[in-house]
């Protein structure tokens, strides 16, 4: 659940401008945290702080980093808690001179590879699994760059889109089952690659490339050259959860707009479970697409039913008890004159845990709603999600926990209906064996450990002990 982003343009650019700018459009990726570096020829220079882009960065820390050549981050822990020290990107001086890396995903054996760097001498800082990436990468040292890339991914396993920036050129790398978003492109002289091509297009991208699974990209003044890592081209399990709620509506996902395939989401649910109301309405701003979709299809009024501050982030305090009610609806405000006296249809990508779904139907009903129908974008969430999505442990799954007729009456809905797993495959365009469904299906492409949450507990002590 974080965003990457690398840039490489020509002698006397400025990579860093470009890189801030790219990470904006990446924000929804990661509120956490972010940081660039840059390489100028001769050293890394880097910044990184905890916060939003624009609170970590200003003009003057901007011309504090001189290159043409950079990677930047934004930071949303899945493993390795929020804290300083995670911050990315991570940078080493090895025996090859200065590497820096910038990582989302999550390794499935990341453990395993950490305790074997440490019984050989690595020396860790952090809890995150960028730095096993780039404790390997340093390993190969008596290898060129690219080899270096190729073996380390040969040692990694789950899902992952990395960038690592050397002196004098970019290295960008995804798993072989591609189930973590990474897309390159060029505007005029300058090549960049990110997260998504939402922040390529913000750069004046006009012709996006999905990076394909298992592939390398290396870049430098040269030109680029891709290698492929040996079997990737036999797996493709792009993560369902990208179109569902994590990447951005203008993006260009794995060739589908995800807009239109939220759109698709909402259509299906219609479909599979036709209902009467009056109104529907999303819950802001991830069901919108999909609240849309629902709406032509049914030939319902879609409304504006929840309004959302925009102004309230990650930072938002919480009052003393008795002021909380009043905070809610500071974050999320009913809008009555839509909702008063209506059969209201709410669709929201996904339950988690239940807790803002029961929040959000009862401001609903607060708001005089006389029947509220839940609809949503996903499949129940049934297992952990161990490739980078904070669905983190099976116990704080309420669909792993409780029947759907036992969520309803705990959300306070009259009816409840999840998509189902065809249904999303269809709205999406392909089989369910081209997509990774682990978190709905238990089915995971990349085999996982027998007990998944022993890497998290693990790591969350060794976050306390620093």
């Amino acid at each position: 659940m974080c965003g990457v982003i690398g840039v490489l343009g020509p002698a006397g650019s400025r990579a860093a401008d470009l890189i801030y700018l790219g990470l904006y459009a990446l924000q929804h990726r990661g509120e956490e945290s972010c940081g660039v570096a840059v390489a100028d020829g001769a050293d890394v220079h880097l910044y990184k702080g905890m916060g939003l882009v624009p609170d970590v960065f200003d003009r003057q820390r901007l011309a504090g980093l001189p290159g043409s050549m950079g990677i930047g981050h934004v930071r949303y822990s899945a493993t390795g808690a929020a804290h300083a020290v995670n911050t990315q990107p991570l940078v080493a001086y090895t025996s090859r001179g200065p590497v820096a890396v910038v990582y989302n995903g999550n390794l499935v054996n990341g453990r395993e590879l950490r305790a074997e760097l440490q019984r050989k001498g690595s020396v860790f800082q952090t809890t995150s699994d960028a730095e096993v990436i780039l404790n390997m990468f340093a390993r190969f040292a008596d290898d060129d760059p690219d080899t270096a890339a190729l073996r380390t991914m040969s040692a990694i396993r789950g899902g992952y889109a990395v960038v690592m920036l050397t002196r004098d050129r970019l290295l960008a790398f995804r798993d072989p089952y591609g189930i973590r978003p990474l897309c390159w492109g060029r505007a005029g002289d300058t090549f960049i690659v990110a997260s998504e091509s939402c922040a390529l297009a913000a750069l004046g991208v006009d012709e996006v490339h999905e990076v394909a699974p298992g592939e390398l990209l290396s870049v430098d003044g040269g030109g680029m050259r891709r290698r492929r890592l040996p079997g990737a081209a036999d797996g493709r399990a792009p993560c369902a959860f990208e179109y569902i709620y994590f990447s951005r509506p203008d993006s260009e996902l794995f060739d589908r707009n995800v807009h239109l395939v939220r759109k698709a989401i909402g259509r299906r649910l219609y479909e599979e479970r036709p209902v009467e109301a009056d109104v529907v309405i999303a819950a802001p701003d991830s069901g919108t697409s999909a609240a849309m979709g629902f709406a032509e299809a049914a030939g319902i009024p879609f409304e504006i039913g929840l309004v959302k501050n925009r102004y309230v982030g990650r930072t938002f305090i919480n009052p003393e008890e008795g002021m909380r009610p009043l905070a809610v609806k500071v974050k999320l405000n009913p809008n009555r004159r839509v909702l008063e006296g209506k059969r209201v249809v709410v669709l929201d990508d996904s339950i988690v845990t239940g807790t803002t779904s029961r929040r959000t139907v009862a401001l609903v009903r607060d708001a005089g709603a006389r029947e509220v129908h839940m609809y949503v974008a996903a499949p129940p969430f049934l297992h952990p999600c161990r490739y980078g999505i904070d669905i983190s442990s099976r116990k704080k799954l309420i669909a792993a926990q409780r029947t759907i007729e036992e969520i309803r009456r705990y959300i306070g809905a009259d009816s409840l209906y999840f998509l189902s797993v065809e249904g999303l495959c269809q709205a999406v365009g392909v089989s369910a064996d081209r997509l990774c469904l682990a978190c709905m299906t238990g089915v995971y492409p990349e085999p996982v450990p027998e007990e998944p949450e022993a890497h998290e507990h693990a790591l969350e002590g060794m976050e306390h002990c620093a």
